[in-house]
């Protein structure tokens, strides 16, 4: 639950920060949409993630009370400490490096999976996602903007435009539950069916997966309410002003990338380097690399996106060294 609420925080902005950013959504409604969504997306489209998480990296039938106490509290403390700052953070990507740290000490890592099918798409799909917002924004966009096809108060105030906008939020929300609910729910599935001594069947993981959901999704809510604030006005104020269109363009393009690689390969990837990866795509169209990779917030993102990863590596190493030295 306290990995849920860290978790929700660091999401709040890749999901509404483009509603934020564009005005057209209230502070106060932006948690209970959140949570609703995520909740939706983890059960709907949240299987192959937490597969990945439960058993796919480090073997299910290590997944016990402690090192799943371990994982989870690394993970934990590395994003709090993102939030702290008010900076979004990969979720997926801690977790990931939380639970390599102990399949590397007990030389139980699946390397395969990691290096082939995970790392690649973390470097891979930020790239594409600040491509096609660039090509999108110079190519497309702002051709039809100069023509002033675009302009108008009328075209800017319609209706269709601001549902638009707030749709591809809750788009969004629901990409982040099918892809980082599974960060809590893939190795506390693993672990319940270890505790319980069930067979690990498909069935069985995914029943007790939905059920982990049920628990792990709500304080999505939560963490949004307590952290969401200062993340959403680093992403939605303070890097690039956003017109409601060039919104809808970030929002479409993070959450559909994230969805194909939660449903199609089941890699667990960051929506918030998506997002940013997107936003200073069509920053860039729009203002040129020199305005927009002089901002501080840029810079201080990329500071923290090393940062938090290798923490939760960090600390879920020593905890599980020093569980195995003391027999704890």
């Amino acid at each position: 639950m306290f990995l849920a609420i860290t978790m929700g925080g660091s999401g709040t902005g890749p999901s509404f920060s483009v509603a934020y950013g564009a005005n057209l959504i209230k502070k106060s409604l932006i948690p209970g949409l959140f949570g609703l969504m995520v909740f939706i997306g983890a059960i709907v489209a949240g299987k192959n993630t937490s597969v990945t998480l439960g058993k796919d990296i480090l073997p299910s039938e290590m997944m016990t009370y402690g090192l799943v106490s371990i994982i989870l509290l690394s993970v934990s403390l590395s994003l709090l400490f993102a939030n702290i700052v008010g900076i979004p953070q990969s979720t997926s990507q801690a977790t990931i490096m939380a639970i390599t740290a102990p399949a590397l000490y007990y030389n139980m890592l699946n390397t395969n999976k990691l290096l082939v099918d995970i790392l690649p798409t973390w470097f891979v799909l930020p790239l594409i996602s600040f491509i096609l917002c660039f090509l999108i924004g110079k190519y497309i966009y702002h051709p039809i903007r100069k023509r002033g096809y675009l302009m108008s108060a009328k075209t800017h105030s319609h209706p269709i435009l601001q549902v638009l906008v707030v749709g591809m939020s809750l788009y969004v929300a629901f990409s982040i539950g099918a892809n980082n609910v599974a960060n809590a729910a893939g190795p506390i599935a693993s672990m319940t069916l270890n505790e319980m001594d069930i067979e690990p069947t498909e069935h069985n993981f995914l029943l007790i997966m939905m059920l982990s959901t049920l628990i792990v999704a709500p304080n999505f809510a939560i963490g949004s309410s307590v952290f969401g604030n200062k993340i959403m006005q680093n992403t939605g104020k303070e890097i690039i002003l956003f017109g409601k269109i060039e919104a809808i363009i970030i929002a479409f393009v993070t959450a559909s990338l994230l969805l194909m690689a939660s449903v199609f390969k089941g890699v667990p990837t960051s929506l918030v380097q998506l997002n940013v990866g997107a936003i200073l795509g069509i920053g860039v169209a729009k203002l040129g690399a020199k305005n927009i990779f002089k901002k501080t917030e840029v810079n201080k993102f990329f500071i923290i996106w090393l940062i938090s990863p290798i923490m939760a590596f960090s600390i879920s190493l020593f905890l599980t060294w020093l569980v195995d030295c003391y027999g704890w």
